[in-house]
């Protein structure tokens, strides 16, 4: 019977290592988003208010 526990105790400290560790993952995924939100509206607020001088992107050269 004691055997038993022990199993169960040693199965259920793996879980809790699994369980930090994947949270730990998953806290660190969701910083990478957040930084990686913030850059593209940050990159999107950049193209809405660029200069109206600036050339449009599919826009010749004047020399063609």
């Amino acid at each position: 019977m004691d055997n038993r526990f022990i199993d169960i105790e040693i199965k259920l400290a793996h879980q809790e290592h699994l369980v930090e560790s994947l949270n730990e993952r998953i806290y660190a995924q969701q910083q990478q988003i957040d930084k990686l939100e913030n850059l593209i509206a940050a990159m999107a607020e950049r193209i809405r208010t660029r200069d109206s001088a600036q050339a449009p992107i599919n826009e010749r050269p004047p020399h063609y």
